[in-house]
């Protein structure tokens, strides 16, 4: 493509963010005093100093999938905050809050901490739609003892707010700025100050062109890397489904193949009977929903 038009379109793209855009919302919020803005108004807090603040920040996996966190925050208490942007209901599963609640656990303690020690965490999604379905403008989630009904204590929160509600309160009006494409419109002078930067500033419009760059670069290596993952999972299917006619147990299998994943060549062999006896590789792929 024609450097110039992609810069027109990428000039095209920047006018029409607002914070609801992932890409746009972690520049505006890498910055400490916006950050602290947004958590204070959403905890209702106005104790809240943030001492650090990530934006994009990759957190490794080992054994499983790694996640990219949009914000991540340390308070001057060690509170860490996740704040993730979802205009997708389906990106915003419980499922995906309890998992990136289990990584920054895992991320923030060293061998040797004690549990006692573990920091207070927030994982918070600020979603398009009310994925709740209760038309309420915030919801809080907290383990509780089912038998008496108290917290658990655990110090680890989830919190869902929902941008569809902008009325008169501070987390109303702060979704109303989350949904301008203009500075002018916005009610958080901080906030309006900082899209501002980005949008109108000669250097500000330069540093958001080449994170768009960065972002496409970065989407582009992310789509090889699951490609690449994907065909080898193919390739697992297959051998898995040809040695179920001389293998009963995903251990033979798996030490046929050499240091195979035992737990999920017995996840295939549970799969692939519904797809026999062709045993259709893409349709069993589908169907372990990895």
């Amino acid at each position: 493509m024609d450097f110039e038009k992609k810069h027109q379109e990428d000039l095209q793209r920047l006018r029409g963010f607002r914070l609801l855009d992932d890409d746009f919302m972690t520049k505006v919020f890498e910055d400490i005093q916006c950050a602290e803005l947004l958590l204070r108004i959403i905890l209702n807090d106005e104790g809240i100093h943030v001492l650090e603040v990530h934006s994009q920040r990759g957190i490794k996996n080992l054994q499983g999938r790694s996640v990219r966190l949009d914000i991540l925050a340390i308070d001057s208490h060690g509170r860490v905050f996740n704040v993730e942007v979802q205009r997708s209901d389906k990106g915003a599963g419980a499922k995906r809050a309890r998992y990136n609640s289990a990584l920054i656990d895992a991320n923030v303690t060293e061998p040797g901490d004690l549990y006692e020690a573990l920091n207070e965490t927030f994982v918070i999604f600020i979603t398009e739609n009310d994925v709740m379905k209760a038309d309420l403008p915030i919801y809080h989630i907290d383990r509780v003892v089912k038998e008496t009904g108290k917290l658990f204590k655990d110090e680890a929160h989830i919190i869902y707010v929902n941008s569809q509600i902008k009325d008169e309160t501070k987390l109303g009006r702060l979704m109303h700025d989350f949904s301008c494409t203009n500075a002018k419109d916005m009610h958080n002078k901080v906030l309006a100050d900082r899209v501002r930067y980005f949008k109108e500033d000669e250097r500000g419009v330069a540093i958001m062109c080449r994170e768009m760059e960065i972002m496409r670069n970065l989407a582009h290596e992310e789509g090889v890397e699951i490609g690449i993952k994907k065909g080898r999972m193919l390739q697992l299917i297959k051998q898995v489904c040809a040695k179920m006619q001389k293998f009963s147990s995903a251990e033979e299998i798996a030490n046929d193949l050499v240091e195979q994943d035992v737990p999920l060549i017995q996840k295939i062999m549970d799969v692939a009977p519904n797809f026999g006896p062709d045993y259709n590789v893409d349709a069993i792929y589908k169907a372990l929903n990895l």
